[in-house]
């Protein structure tokens, strides 16, 4: 057991005035109130997708804005969490068996999800109420086995590539630069792995990689403090582009989404926690910060730095062992997109196309959830993983352009989901193998999770390199 002290917390001198209004969580809903009328009020001036006016302009590049900060930060982020929580597996005992576990929970939970998704769309039939004017379409962008596999071979270290299209009427030409998420995971891996056999000779380059991904944190972190604004613009911009009109034909298929959404988050998750002997409402309190930045971002990998934050310093999972499950799970663990959507969503094109189910078909819907979660890497990619799951099926891919006009309103809460669990399995697994630190799980939530820590950062540092042993890791040397 480690003998190193926690740091004493100053006394919170705040009033609650200044606590309510620095409050992360009361930021983002207000910014989430402030965005929704701000869009109500462009809708009433006039604006709408086709034509924008000013206001709406500005709504929509704030939000696009911040969404491409975001952005920018993925590849390098992705590489250097995956590399970095890859090396921190050798100094946790029993690495193996806390990878095993990890999948195995990830599997479980994905499973229970689908389960409910399955059962919604029997029970509401959402295909079967569709409303009217839907126009099938033929997806963007289309999963297949075949191609998620050959998705997987790099076309370059970085996993880039670049398309160049020529314009529509003044012959130039426009190039853009996009990234393949499960390229850079697989490079990642491998380089992780390369490093670990190299033993002593790969250390200054998994330092370099550990000191790189700080500093992308941080950058990260800087990104993360002005999330109410980009909240502002996102959900602004989303009130004038969709309206609430747009639900109106899909409406049931929305609300079996969110049920099973609420489900899991309210139900599932709950009762997991519970039954592993924590606290429900300490759970919800570490975690709802980063469920909340997920909720407007719509990017797990744009919420990676929180979560693993918040899954650290509030749910006490030990920082070696976090590091690796944290980012693992932001491109593997995928419950509201790839369990519960995309099943909801099969059952629906179904019905709306008057195809009956059979059993082997259901049982295809709960393997792809289970083991083809990858496919939507950690970005809004679920229409990848619906896609996937409709060919596996052999139900018409047109159905997709059913959904595509409410995604984003469904997006904001499976990504929610999807963050909460991927901070979930990690303390579970934690717990169970008895490396969790129950005194800082349940202690009380002071301060922004996202506040600075360098010096308990440089704090922790000795303990993790004086031992390896299972005591060093069950009580963290800082609050994190």
């Amino acid at each position: 057991m480690s003998t190193t002290a926690r740091p004493t917390k100053a006394p919170d001198t705040r009033g609650p005035v200044r606590k309510l209004l620095t409050s992360f969580g009361f930021q983002i809903l207000a910014a989430l109130v402030l965005g929704i009328a701000a869009g109500l009020i462009a809708r009433q001036s006039g604006a709408t997708a086709d034509s924008p006016n000013g206001l709406s302009a500005t709504l929509d590049t704030i939000g696009s804005s911040y969404v491409t900060l975001l952005r920018a930060a993925v590849v390098p982020l992705i590489f250097t969490a995956i590399v970095a929580s890859i090396s921190n597996l050798r100094r946790v005992q029993n690495a193996a068996r806390l990878a095993g576990q990890t999948l195995l929970w990830f599997a479980i939970t994905a499973f229970i999800a689908v389960i409910i998704g399955i059962t919604l769309g029997l029970v509401i039939q959402p295909g079967n109420r569709a409303g009217e004017g839907l126009e099938p379409g033929a997806p963007y962008t289309v999963g297949t086995w075949w191609n998620f596999l050959l998705g997987l071979i790099p076309q370059n270290f970085l996993g880039l590539s670049v398309s160049t299209n020529p314009g529509a009427t003044d012959g130039t030409f426009t190039s853009s630069v996009n990234f393949n998420i499960l390229q850079v995971i697989v490079i990642a891996v491998a380089v992780g792995i390369a490093a670990l056999k190299a033993g002593k000779k790969a250390e200054p380059f998994l330092a370099f990689t550990e000191s790189l991904l700080k500093v992308i944190q941080r950058v990260l972190w800087w990104i993360i403090r002005i999330a109410p604004l980009g909240t502002f613009g996102l959900i602004g911009a989303a009130v004038v582009k969709y309206g609430w009109e747009k639900l109106a034909s899909l409406g049931w298929f929305a609300i079996a989404v969110y049920v099973g959404l609420a489900l899991v988050l309210f139900v599932v998750y709950p009762v997991l926690v519970k039954t592993n002997g924590l606290s429900i409402r300490q759970y919800f309190s570490g975690v709802w910060p980063a469920v909340q930045l997920a909720f407007v971002s719509r990017s797990s990998i744009g919420t990676l730095p929180l979560t693993e934050r918040v899954t650290e310093r509030n749910l006490g999972v030990p920082r070696s062992y976090a590091s690796f499950a944290v980012p693992f799970g932001a491109t593997t663990k995928m419950d509201g997109c790839a369990a519960i959507y995309p099943a909801i969503a099969a059952i629906f094109v179904a019905q709306f196309f008057g195809i009956e189910l059979n059993l082997v078909q259901y049982l295809l819907i709960v393997l792809v959830s289970v083991v083809g979660s990858a496919a939507t890497a950690g970005t809004t990619g679920a229409t990848v993983m619906l896609t996937l799951t409709l060919s596996t099926l052999g139900l018409p891919l047109e159905g997709v352009g059913l959904l595509l006009a409410i995604d984003p309103i469904l997006d904001m809460g499976r990504t929610a989901v999807n963050v909460a669990g991927q901070a979930l399995v990690p303390t579970i697994v934690a717990k169970r193998e008895g490396i969790l630190d129950e005194e800082l799980y349940n202690a009380p939530r002071e301060g922004l999770p996202f506040a600075d820590d360098s010096a308990d950062d440089d704090a922790s540092e000795p303990d993790a390199a004086a031992s390896d042993s299972p005591e060093s890791e069950t009580e963290p040397a800082s609050t994190r």
